[in-house]
């Protein structure tokens, strides 16, 4: 008879996020997983089938959770300008507070290019950014809050790749004037 599993998953998950967000994946060894996680690695292989599993866990539940928070954050009934500016800034606080940990989606994109699981993660993902932006931005429209020049689709996309390069930014660690002049360059794209 199989014995119970006798550590919390989801605490697990988390922890090991915070280990690939710190230091991603290449430099992450199993051995370092297994202390963080107070597992054995036999625990760990039962659980995840592998360190790949594992990451695959925690990238899924990281990416959920950006889109969560993007989709509560664009939609708090301020205008449109006012919602984006505010997550962004939000987003460049929370980063700076903690600048050793990364943006685990884009630690995927650089890290892990040409593994095909981590890549269809990182493109579903962003294609649901976009998505939530796209439909933020159609909303905006429709309240009159832009002007019919405004394309919902390429301004979303724009969005998106702008939120990846913030996060490459604060990661090199530039300034908060640097990152907040950004916001309010990239925001004259919805004028």
């Amino acid at each position: 008879m199989a014995r119970p599993r006798a550590f919390d998953l989801d605490g697990a998950v988390e922890q090991a996020t915070t280990l690939f967000r710190q230091q991603g994946y290449h430099a992450t060894p199993i051995p370092q997983l297994t202390a963080a996680l107070g597992i054995g690695s036999g625990s760990l292989y039962a659980a995840f089938g592998s360190k790949d599993g594992l990451y695959a866990r925690a990238l899924e539940r990281y990416c959920d959770g950006l889109v969560a928070t993007l989709e509560r954050d664009v939609h708090t009934g301020a205008d449109i300008r006012t919602a984006l500016r505010a997550l962004l800034i939000t987003m460049i606080t929370t980063d700076l507070a903690a600048p050793e940990q990364g943006c685990l989606l884009v630690g995927a994109t650089t890290e892990r290019a040409s593994h095909d699981g981590t890549v269809k993660q990182v493109r579903m993902t962003l294609n649901a950014v976009e998505s939530v932006l796209t439909e933020a931005l159609h909303q905006a429209r429709t309240r009159g809050e832009l002007h019919g020049a405004v394309d919902p689709v390429h301004c979303a996309r724009f969005l998106t790749t702008f939120i990846q390069g913030i996060h490459v930014m604060e990661r090199a660690r530039a300034d908060r004037t640097f990152l907040e002049s950004a916001v309010t360059g990239a925001l004259r794209a919805l004028d």
